[in-house]
């Protein structure tokens, strides 16, 4: 009979409650395709450091979904409340009946089997099926070859998904068995009588609370965003989200205690159609939902700006990397090497003097000399860059070290400045397609476009003729600011600063700090990988790891690395991005719609009072329309306030990967992605009310 009763029960709840459902299926399909992506890698053709990426991307998704768990655990426990308070009186009755707390308990765990059985093999199909689109989209990615795709299914990740989700429904059916217990039965009889309390009824404290909260959001904003620099330790970034989390529980502790009040003195909307039973019923929702409300407003803020930030830095990187690897190869050495120096932790290192002498000669002359084929390369310009012992940052930054210091307190000093002459600057500058300079025999030139460090550089230029003394004479800044350019290829805008000056400057011998050199690969696309090899293969010893072996020193970057390791850092901050951002939205979405469906169901008497007092059906749909949507926009309004100011501060965090220029695209994608699923689960929830509160 339980089990009858059951079964019964969850064919009811499918049709009352098919978005609870249709959660727990979406959790199941997304949970297994993104930990599907170990059994996708294998057939991709990609290089072996691109592999290497994706199995670092999979452990890191790995450990994401342990996350992921936790919140769908508690999304489920959640909705789970809902829908066992929805059925007090039923489970009354069956009390009335002689049916013991036992006997319920065992009805609630069947059905808690059935649910988990139906949403857990149904998701699975879904995911099944929809992570083959996943290898398509990971190997657009990472460009890789899919000529050897295929079906593929992902036996870890099924079970995977299967015992997460059985620990979820186990968990479940555990925290609905202690509820059970604890009811009485005159409570459930009585509950669709009992009216929520509202505890917060002073609107002038109410006010005073708003205020605060909007005084301390204000603070966190300006923190965040003007004030960042100050925000150097993991205790500074607690204490600020901290402050954004109380403000944001504030907000709506306070919101309806006064808001209620404030429309009220504007009659011509409190009595228009059933406003004030709108406004009444979303009084006593926020006020019954403050935590709730929070935490969905906190999941939805850390979509956008999780999504909006990752999708921005993703593009930025793209774009960065057609102008920042202008050629195949970049080739570097330390010259002039001592015999002895102290590194920065205080360690003596002793140089071998075969390295010493090596140190002294350019790196086409090493090249030679250790039997590499020079004919491999083609356009080949090398130059020297030369530091001079007393330019130093600290001497740059002149009259302003001290409120730099104060600033930024974390930044080395004692760097020594890179010098380089204008006409080395010119070769490199017309190889890499990008602008060439002129200087006077009395002018220098700073590039430099590290937007932070750009900043700082231009605050000390901006005080106009800005004059430095290098190699023992005085030269004045040509420009104000910093120019654009660099050197080194790398997979962003990371010059910290280059200091250009007339090729008439005496650099000494003594002075030089590196021999740089760049050129292209000397063969089609295809010979290309074979020219590779030499430089950056991890499966056999490379020319420049056979250099290390001989005691001597030959660093490099290659576009092909570069490009490959941006791409891979890119996409799996993407996919992580992605993976929270859904889970997030869908557990946000879902909380306020069952929380709205239970509400439809309790209140479904007091629709029918207004049927009986003149509204119309047109009307009550309206009322029912305006009080969703309401429901589903406050929180939505405070987390996109939250994030305005959330990605400002992702995207400094994130400015040594990529300094992001142009927000719009990702904005767009990200208002596309919450339009789909939240506004999915709104007209689903408008929809599912309407049905459950129509006369019957």
């Amino acid at each position: 009979m339980l089990f009858k009763l059951s079964f019964q029960n969850i064919k009811k709840s499918i049709r009352d409650y098919s978005i609870y459902f249709l959660t727990l299926v979406l959790g199941v399909a997304i949970f297994y395709m993104f930990n599907s992506l170990d059994s996708q890698q294998a057939m991709l053709q990609v290089s072996t450091s691109t592999r290497e990426i994706i199995k670092l991307m999979i452990q890191v998704l790995g450990m994401v979904s342990v996350f992921v768990a936790v919140v769908l655990g508690l999304l489920i426990v959640y909705a789970n409340s809902f829908l066992i308070n929805r059925r007090k009186r039923e489970f009354g009755i069956y009390m009335s009946l002689g049916m013991g707390r036992r006997q319920i308990s065992k009805i609630i765990l069947l059905e808690t089997i059935f649910v988990g059985m139906i949403s857990l093999v149904i998701g699975l199909i879904v995911g099944i099926f929809s992570s083959q689109f996943m290898s398509i989209l990971v190997s657009k990615l990472f460009e890789a070859d899919m000529s050897k795709f295929e079906f593929i299914f992902s036996k870890s990740a099924c079970v995977k998904t299967c015992v997460y989700f059985a620990i979820m429904y186990l968990a479940v059916a555990f925290f609905n068995t202690i509820t059970i217990s604890r009811y009485k039965l005159i409570n459930l009889l009585n509950s669709a009588k009992k009216n929520e309390k509202v505890k917060i009824k002073n609107p002038i404290l109410s006010i005073i609370i708003f205020l605060g909260a909007a005084v301390l959001l204000g603070f966190a904003y300006w923190k965040v965003t003007v004030d960042s620099d100050t925000l150097n330790s993991a205790n500074q970034i607690v204490k600020v989200i901290l402050m954004g989390i109380m403000g944001t529980v504030f907000v709506f502790w306070s919101l309806s205690g006064f808001i209620l009040q404030v429309v009220q003195l504007i009659k011509t909307i409190y009595l228009k159609d059933a406003n004030m039973f709108v406004l009444r019923q979303i009084n006593n929702k926020i006020n019954t939902m403050v935590i709730s409300m929070s935490v969905i407003c906190l999941m939805l803020f850390m979509t956008i700006t999780i999504l909006s930030s990752a999708l921005a830095l993703r593009n930025t990187m793209q774009s960065d990397l057609l102008e920042m690897t202008p050629v195949d190869i970049n080739l570097y050495k330390t010259a002039n090497l001592p015999e002895r120096t102290t590194n920065r932790y205080g360690k003596e290192i002793i140089y071998t003097e075969l390295k010493r002498q090596d140190s002294k000669i350019p790196v086409q002359e090493t090249l030679k000399n250790n039997e590499f084929d020079t004919n491999l390369l083609k356009d080949i310009q090398e130059i020297t860059i030369y530091a001079d012992k007393q330019l130093t940052w600290e001497r740059f930054f002149g009259n302003k070290i001290e409120q730099l210091r104060a600033k930024f307190p974390l930044l080395r000093y004692d760097t020594v400045e890179e010098i380089v002459k204008i006409s080395d600057y010119n070769k490199i500058a017309k190889l890499y397609g990008i602008q060439e300079y002129e200087l006077a025999e009395d002018e220098y030139i700073v590039l430099c476009d590290f937007e932070s460090q750009k900043q700082i550089r231009n605050e000390v230029l901006a005080q106009g003729n800005y004059q430095l003394e290098i190699a023992g004479k005085v030269y004045t800044s040509k420009y104000n600011a910093c120019q654009s350019g660099f050197i080194v290829m790398s997979t962003g805008h990371t010059n910290t600063g280059i200091i250009l000056v007339p090729d008439n400057c005496n650099l000494r011998e003594d002075m030089k700090k590196r021999y740089f050199l760049a050129a292209n690969y000397n063969a089609d696309i295809e010979e290309k990988a074979e020219i590779e090899k030499i430089f950056a293969s991890k499966e056999e010893a490379n020319f420049l790891n056979n250099l290390y072996q001989k005691g001597l020193e030959l660093n490099g970057v290659t576009k092909i690395t570069i490009i490959e390791s941006s791409v891979g850092l890119a996409t799996m901050l993407t996919f992580i991005a992605i993976y929270l951002g859904i889970i997030f939205l869908i557990a946000s979405s879902a909380i306020l719609a069952l929380k709205q469906l239970t509400e439809s169901s309790d209140n479904k008497q007091r629709y029918t009072i207004l049927r009986k007092i003149g509204c119309d059906e047109t009307m009550i749909n309206k009322a029912l329309f305006r009080q969703i949507g309401i429901f589903f926009g406050v929180p939505l309004i405070l987390a996109m306030i939250h994030s305005v100011f959330g990605i400002q501060f992702a995207l400094s965090v994130l400015e040594g990967i990529a300094s992001v220029k142009d927000l719009l695209p990702s904005i767009i994608a990200t208002v596309v992605v919450m339009g789909a699923i939240y506004g999915a689960y709104f007209v689903a929830t408008y929809l599912g009310s309407k049905n459950i509160i129509k006369e019957e």
